[in-house]
């Protein structure tokens, strides 16, 4: 009897004590199909492998940036999310789109890590002749509808005098570089991470020109001055000069500090890893932490101090 408790206690120890402790994440990014929704699944891959399969990361398909920030209200400890710098300090203030929807919830937000920016391309094809904004006129441009590069390429028509002068197409984004190839349009804007794939699919199919802002058309913007460097589009001999809209992954002080922690170091860690199968992790650097102006998780902290990585002020 004594012999067959001692078995039953060992044997119930055994199966009280786990292998390992798994911490599970959900990741919610953009719409499925996306190249962000991409990055999610890549991240997500790296932190399990990263992780030795502690960290496990779910992806949740997202319907904008502006729901990731409001979801925050009923999310848990589990919760990470991608969305612009700008939005949380919206959210935080209670302006623009937040404006009556205020939370205390989203003075818990807090970053971990920069993600590739949403990044402004002008492209013409190489037979309408086009090199500058100036060269605009009487071009017909497919800025397609709804999305954050559509509304920012018409901002940019009429920040540059050009609103009257452009006739714009229309058709949905996804047939831009159909349009192109058959001269239905003359060009096309879009803004995603880069090399962007259409841009990629344009350049290598027909041959087009990517525009470049000059300093004053940048500081007209207020958005952030971005390089794409030569050589990232097939016929691209110069650098491009142009905009940018950070994204940042996010999270609450739910999350503890260690899991913070470890997807912080496990994200850079897997940089590089990640860049050999997609080239925008390319252009993510340690300059990038400039963008986020908000306040990071004490786990990210942790991380960049370690790293001897620079951060700003408001971060703490």
């Amino acid at each position: 009897m004594t012999r067959w408790l001692a078995g039953a206690v060992a044997a119930g120890a055994v199966l009280a004590t786990p292998a390992f402790a798994e911490t599970r994440v959900t990741y919610k990014s953009a719409k499925a199909g996306t190249s962000y929704y991409q990055m999610g699944v890549q991240i997500s891959e790296a932190m399990k492998a990263g992780s030795d399969g502690a960290i496990i990361v779910t992806i949740e398909e997202g319907q904008g940036s502006v729901q990731n920030v409001m979801e925050v209200r009923a999310r848990g400890a589990d919760y990470v999310f991608t969305t612009p710098p700008s939005l949380v300090g919206l959210a935080q203030g209670g302006k623009a789109m937040f404006e009556g929807k205020g939370d205390p919830a989203y003075d818990e937000i807090r970053a971990l890590f920069p993600i590739p920016s949403l990044t402004m391309h002008f492209v013409m094809s190489n037979e309408s002749e086009v090199s500058s904004f100036a060269d605009l006129e009487g071009k017909t441009i497919l800025l397609g509808k709804g999305s954050f590069g559509a509304t920012e390429g018409a901002k940019y028509l009429d920040l540059f005098g050009l609103t009257d002068k452009v006739n714009i197409a229309d058709a949905e984004l996804s047939n831009a570089v159909a349009a192109l190839k058959n001269g239905q349009i003359d060009g096309f804007v879009t803004a995603g991470s880069w090399p962007a794939p259409n841009v990629v699919e344009a350049a290598a199919s027909t041959g087009v020109t990517i525009l470049s802002l000059d300093d004053e058309q940048v500081a007209q913007t207020n958005r952030t001055r971005l390089v794409i460097p030569a050589g990232t589009y097939a016929g691209q001999e110069a650098d491009i000069v142009t905009t940018s809209l950070p994204v940042v992954a996010y999270t609450t002080t739910k999350m503890d500090e260690d899991t913070a922690y470890q997807m912080t170091r496990t994200f850079w860690e897997a940089k590089a890893k990640m860049a050999e199968s997609a080239p925008w992790w390319d252009g993510v650097d340690a300059a990038m932490l400039s963008t986020i102006t908000g306040k990071m998780h004490p786990g990210a902290i942790r991380y960049y101090q370690e790293a001897g990585m620079p951060l700003n002020d408001g971060n703490m």
